[in-house]
């Protein structure tokens, strides 16, 4: 008896609003794209409560001083590798806070690696190599919901005591499901190419990526209003960014502003503080440090309206 040819998996099913794209002129396989894209925001949405929910255990896990650590296998391990790289310039964040793991190792980052994904036991082993331990958080990423790597490594992340999650762009079976705490799941149907998930399924998983660390670093203080005080000035642009930052802040020139962050080593937030507090940097870092980062908690007042053109 043959095998089925219809895969459980919706992310491995035949889109049937694209099975002429081969036919179309470039600007009506934009529009096949573009229409199918238009779903993805809503099937994010619907995993709002969960998401949510994930925020809150990430938060949790960084203010007692742990981490997030990504687990994924191609496409869907690029994009936790590619989230955990942002923080440390955008949060100011030490890189070990936010990890990203990929089957194969950094050199899956630009090249396939031949059967990589299919082994648990692997992703079990980099459980162990990150010394994974209770109050880390471990989410796999999973765009079919079947991965072993993934499951693997969420096994062993349980067995180690950490709070665990997945992202999936298809329903997984009940041996994955077991070994997550909880499931963001947007389900975005069938993508143009049957199989390619590094389009819906990849912008899909992007999307719930930028919300959980986002979302946690907002919640453990690192921005002030929508201003964000914990960049790390690492080139030019940032550095800009940083002065820019003070200036509409404190309204204060250029100049003052520069100087005023040399003073504070560069550091917005702690900048912030010593012109509203008037108070010497040990000062501010200690406010900060009993507000638990949360700069509104030190300086009530909301940063200045929003300017108009």
């Amino acid at each position: 008896m043959s095998a089925p040819t219809l895969d459980p998996r919706v992310t491995e099913r035949r889109n049937p609003r694209t099975v002429d794209i081969d036919l179309a002129s470039p600007l009506d396989i934009v529009d096949l794209i573009n229409a199918e894209d238009r779903a993805v925001a809503d099937a994010v949405a619907s995993q709002r409560e969960v998401i949510a929910q994930a925020i809150a255990a990430i938060e949790q896990a960084f203010r007692a001083g742990r981490r997030l650590l990504y687990v994924g296998a191609g496409t869907s391990g690029r994009l936790g590798v590619l989230d955990a790289s942002e923080c440390p310039p955008t949060f100011g964040t030490d890189p070990r806070m936010v990890v990203g793991i990929i089957a194969g190792g950094d050199h899956a980052l630009h090249n396939p690696i031949e059967g990589a994904e299919d082994d648990p036991a692997a992703g079990a082993a980099q459980m162990d190599a990150h010394a994974v331990t209770a109050g880390d958080v471990v989410v796999g990423i999973a765009a079919s919901g079947t991965t072993p790597f993934v499951r693997g490594a969420l096994a062993r992340a349980r067995e180690r005591g950490a709070t665990t999650g997945l992202i999936a762009c298809s329903e997984p079976p009940a041996v994955m499901r077991a070994q997550a705490d909880w499931l963001i799941l947007p389900i975005v149907g069938p993508e143009v190419l049957a199989g390619s998930t590094r389009l819906k399924a990849g912008t899909a998983t992007k999307l719930v990526c930028n919300m959980l660390t986002t979302g946690a670093m907002i919640r453990v203080g690192k921005s002030y209003g929508n201003l964000m005080v914990d960049l790390r000035a690492t080139n030019v642009k940032l550095q800009d960014r940083a002065e820019r930052i003070v200036c509409e802040v404190t309204a204060l020139d250029r100049d003052a502003a520069r100087a005023l962050l040399q003073q504070a080593d560069g550091r917005v937030k702690r900048a912030l503080v010593m012109h509203a507090l008037h108070v010497d940097a040990a000062t501010a870092d200690a406010q900060l440090e009993a507000a638990g980062g949360v700069i509104r908690k030190v300086v009530p007042n909301a940063p200045p309206p929003v300017a108009h053109d």
